[in-house]
Parts: structure tokens; sequence; C-alpha cells
């Protein structure tokens, strides 16, 4: 795939869907048997049986379905976002405990909120970043704790991301408005000399005719009370919020590359097969192929050298470990050390 995305990381952002294609995998209902009790359900169904009827012949089956993909929605939103967000930008998911803000910034954020769910004053991000910040001086006091799914300190500023799904609560826009504002005092307080930004970011637009179109003004229009907290330039949606976290262009058409090579109906073979290193002796070409189909770039430099690492004693016993776990979880300490005996070997056959 050519891109300008770092190797390393389109490497981690491919261990990660593969991680979530091999816990969905093990979670997918084979059949109805293994459908739990669900007889409330199932009586509501009856009413649908005509329309359910044209596509579906099996409605105890259909219930496990939509339970496994409430499970992929819910590890896309949990986890899944958030890792890839703070790959691509080098940020982490972090907490903010012993939080303070003055009580003038108390009284600006409640009168904030109070406003603009009045209807009497309308979202705007400068004025509001005036008035908090404006106000850093006085007696501090604990404001409320907060985590940033994606957070960035520079020299220059921080920068915070809070990471929504597509369709949020009725009414959870003002609980994130005032999230966001007493967050940015806590920073202001915390990093007086740096440039404070947060952000409410949405991973793509369920109203767009296209993968990874957007159009905002419709967005914010669809979500219940979201105009009346939020101004345009403090969300980001779709590809605008990827590509601020990665620092370039089409980073979710990139992305959706990564994941449409990986997520193919023969994933749990393939998995099975590259697991485990005593595979590539089998069948060389098909080990390969498939370490360059799913990014797994260290993993060919790794068996680039397989021979040379098999007449090293030390080597040899990290270069049969399994390369994922059950889980799918990758073997990030056997790649770390077998890299570094590669290195290792290379500059002394060099200095040979």
């Amino acid at each position: 795939m050519k891109s300008d995305i770092l190797e390393t990381k389109i490497f981690l952002i491919a261990n990660e869907v593969i991680r979530v294609l091999k816990t969905r995998f093990d979670n997918f209902p084979e059949d109805a048997e293994s459908n739990r009790n669900a007889p409330f359900h199932e009586a509501f169904l009856n009413a649908f049986r005509d329309k359910l009827g044209k596509h579906i012949d099996n409605v105890p089956y259909f219930i496990s379905l939509s339970s496994w993909l409430h499970g992929l929605n819910t590890t896309l939103g949990q986890s899944f976002f958030e890792e890839v967000a703070n790959i691509l930008c080098n940020g982490e998911k972090r907490s903010f405990r012993n939080c303070e803000y003055t009580e003038q910034q108390e009284k600006i954020i409640s009168e904030l909120i109070t406003d603009l769910k009045n209807g009497t004053r309308k979202p705007n991000l400068n004025e509001e970043n005036r008035q908090i910040f404006g106000a850093t001086q006085g007696k501090l006091k604990p404001a409320p704790k907060f985590t940033a799914d994606v957070c960035i300190i520079t020299n220059d500023y921080v920068e915070a991301i809070e990471l929504k799904s597509v369709r949020p609560n009725a009414g959870e826009m003002r609980g994130e408005k005032l999230k966001i504002l007493s967050a940015k005092a806590c920073l202001k307080n915390m990093f007086p000399d740096k440039e404070i930004r947060y952000f409410i970011g949405f991973p793509f637009d369920p109203l767009s005719d296209t993968p990874t179109g957007y159009n905002k003004k419709r967005f914010m229009e669809h979500l219940i009370e979201f105009e009346k907290y939020f101004a345009p330039e403090e969300v980001l949606l779709a590809g605008e919020l990827w590509d601020r976290l990665s620092g370039e262009e089409n980073t979710m058409e990139k992305l959706l590359k990564v994941i449409n090579d990986i997520a193919e109906p023969d994933f749990m073979e393939k998995f099975n097969f590259v697991k485990d290193p005593l595979n590539f002796e089998k069948d060389k070409e098909k080990y390969r192929k498939i370490l360059k189909t799913w990014y797994l770039f260290d993993e060919l430099k790794i068996f680039t050298y397989y021979d040379l690492l098999k007449k090293d004693d030390k080597a040899v016993r990290l270069l049969f470990q399994q390369i994922f776990n059950d889980k799918g979880k990758y073997n990030a300490n056997r790649r770390f050390k077998l890299i570094d005996i590669i290195d290792k070997i290379l500059k002394k056959t060099l200095n040979e």
C-alpha cells in the first residue's frame, strides 16, 4: 500500500485489525442452538414475520447474529478506534484525576452551559476559550476528573479528542460539552504556557452516501441538540478526524484498505497457519504472502533471516514462539528481541 504513514504505524494498526477479527470469529454464532434464551425478543418479532420472512428464515439465529453485531460495535467503539487514533498521532489515552480549576472558571462554565441549554447563547469556540482561559487567577478548587481518549502533549500545545459513537444518546451532548469545558480549564491551569485544544470526534458519517464522505452540517443537524452545544470548529468528522490524527490526507481510505486486505473469508485459515512459525518451512511462499498482505513488515524481516536465526541458540527459542496468542494478541516481545538479534548479527557481519 502506497502511503506516507510510517510502516511501523501500519504494522501496529494491522495488529489491531487482526486482534479484533480473531475475537469476533471466536464469538460468531454458527447456528441457532447456541442462541441464548430470548423469549421477549422472539415474542415481539412475531409482529414482523412478514417483513423478516423476505430475508430471514431463522429468527433465533437472527437474534444471535444481532447480539454478535452489537459486540462488534462495542469493540470498535471502546477499543479499536481509540487504539488506531493513538497509533496514528503518537498520542495516548490519558486520565486526569487531580484536576483543579478556579472558582471563577467554574462559575463561567456553569453560566455557559446554562445559556447554551436555554438557547440564549450559541456555541462559539473562540469566545468560550477566551472566557475560560482568561480566568486562571484566583483560588483553585477540585474539578471533575476526566479521561481524554486521545491526548497529545507537545512543547507548544496540548490537544485532546473525545471519540464518540456516531449515534450518541439523546441528551448526552450537554454532559459532553460540560466535560470538555471543565477539562480545558484544568488543562490550562496545568499547562499555562501551552495552547489548549479539545475536540469531539466521530470516526465516520453514517449519513454519507460513500464510505469515507461526510457532511458536517447535515450530521450536526441530525444529532439531537448537538448544534445547541457544539460549534463546527470543535467537531472532527470522518476523514477530517483521521487526517488530523495522521497529519496526511486520505488516511481513512488507507485504514479501510488495511482492514479490507486482512478481513477476508479465509482469515481464520491464514491466522492459524501464520501464527505457528514452524509452518514457514511447510510453504515459505504462502507464509511470506500472508505476512505481506497483512502488513506484518517486521515479521517479513524476521523470516528473511530465518535460516540465520535458526543457527543461533538464543534466537531459535524466540523464533519458534507463536506469533499471536489464542486471542489474537501479537507477540511483541518476540518481535523486539528477534529484531535486536538480527541487527546485532548484521552489525557483527559488517565489522568482520
